[in-house]
């Protein structure tokens, strides 16, 4: 730009969880390259979580500034429930965020899809906006298109599934996996009912984004993105060097040292990322299949990860201990950094996007075991589209059992096929987000964007 040229300044609106702080984060990092200053706006609890797990403030980039804004949330309310999200923070955030983006002169806000509301705010506050993608373009799209499904008698206006049927898509996925179905249980009708019209609504909204920005590249997804005609794919996004910033809980680094000393392509690295959990039983039958397959194992176990009884600490230390030397158990992973090791063999993951997308990148094949929305969607695009992992199945009772986890970690171990195409689709994921690939080239059209006043 020409010398004194003010640089433009971008607000960054996440949903208030950690699966959608991270791949923010790591976009705005990518702009600060260039230049790009950053107001990143989360509530206040999620701003005191982020800045207590990092070990050093220098971690947030130059050109990134930590804004928080109050949730009105109490303290005995629960931080973690989405829908109570959902409902109230549009009252609790609008006022405060208006008068920030016209005193702090914000041209641009780059709002989560989840978040949707605020375009129409970033509009009524002269803004221009853009919306950020935290999964998939091919959900993005299903999401578009729900009122179609609904229309063709798909679903109903409640959530309630009327047909049994495949959606003939890319990846294709079952009725009852649509990520708002299956966000709930079928025992909880009211709960799918405000997720489905949580979706109709905010896609009213939608239009006012002149840009759809999504963490994929044209090479993963060709068919979903022709669906999106204003989407900019300029993924997949990776963490910044200078460190974690956007991590909720602090990073475990003693792995990687325990990781040096494993023998390469021997790891079964196993995260379920940061908001998924197991019952007791299905804990004690992973923690078992873990042990039976005989391969040292890292495993992601953070706190509040298991529900109900029947886990106890003695259980979990004697377990520990039995496995010690052979397995290791952390609160949190510097996942990324894990994936590149070259001690690491395959991923046992619950298929968040953001994991997809760090597995694809750096070429690990997947076990997939899928807990609720988007993730059954991504599963299908790395066993049905990309090859790059197999399913894990559950038994008649709902659990994967230690004998199908043993199973499924020998058999995706032993697939020459599946770990040619990992490597593949990592040198072309790698590809495109280098100089001149495709994802680098949509990148270059955001930042040119961005720049217009």
């Amino acid at each position: 730009m020409a010398a004194g040229t003010t640089q433009p300044r971008v607000m960054v609106l996440p949903f208030p969880a950690q699966g959608h702080v991270i791949p923010l984060m790591e976009l705005s990092c990518k702009l600060a390259e260039h230049g790009i200053e950053i107001d990143f706006v989360n509530t206040k609890y999620n701003h005191d979580l982020i800045l207590g797990a990092m070990a050093d403030e220098r971690a947030i980039p130059d050109g990134i500034r930590m804004i928080s804004i109050p949730d009105d949330l109490g303290p005995e309310d629960d931080h973690a429930d989405i829908g109570k999200f959902v409902r109230d923070l549009p009252a609790a955030m609008s006022g405060r965020l208006e008068e920030m983006i016209r005193s702090n002169k914000i041209k641009w806000v780059i709002v989560d899809v989840s978040m949707s509301w605020a375009l129409e705010l970033a509009t009524k506050a002269a803004a221009r906006a853009a919306s950020f993608s935290t999964y998939s373009a091919a959900v993005f799209a299903l999401r578009v298109n729900l009122p179609k499904l609904i229309d063709d008698g798909v679903l109903d206006e409640n959530g309630n599934v009327n047909r049994q049927t495949r959606i003939k898509m890319v990846p294709p996925i079952d009725a009852a996996e649509i990520p708002w179905v299956s966000l709930a249980s079928t025992s909880a009708p009211e709960r799918r009912r405000n997720n489905i019209q949580n979706v109709l609504k905010t896609n009213l909204w939608m239009p006012l984004a002149e840009v759809i920005i999504c963490n994929t590249s044209v090479e993963m997804e060709p068919d979903a993105l022709a669906l999106l005609p204003n989407a900019l794919p300029l993924g997949p996004l990776v963490s910044p060097t200078s460190g974690p910033a956007g991590h909720f809980l602090p990073e475990d680094l003693a792995c990687l040292t325990w990781l040096d000393a494993q023998a390469h392509g021997s790891v079964v690295y196993v995260a379920f990322g940061s908001s998924g959990f197991l019952d007791a039983t299905q804990f004690q039958e992973l923690a078992d299949g873990l042990a039976l397959s005989g391969r040292p194992f890292l495993w992601v176990v953070r706190p509040k990860f298991t529900t109900g009884v029947g886990v106890g600490r003695d259980w979990f230390d004697a377990f520990k201990s039995r496995v010690e030397g052979r397995g290791l158990v952390v609160g949190w992973a510097p996942q990324q950094r894990v994936l590149t090791h070259p001690s690491v063999a395959c991923f046992v993951s619950h298929c968040g996007w953001n994991s997809t997308m760090e597995g694809l990148l750096h070429g690990v094949p997947f076990l997939c075991w899928p807990y609720f929305a988007d993730q059954f969607c991504n599963q299908s695009y790395v066993c049905n589209v990309w090859g790059t992992g197999v399913k894990l199945c559950a038994d008649e009772r709902g659990v994967v059992t230690k004998e199908e986890v043993k199973k499924k970690v020998e058999q995706l171990l032993g697939d020459e096929e599946i770990k040619a195409r990992a490597a593949m689709w990592k040198d072309k994921a790698c590809a495109s987000i280098a100089e001149g690939g495709s994802s680098h080239q949509s990148l270059l059209k955001l930042v040119n964007l961005l720049r217009q006043q």
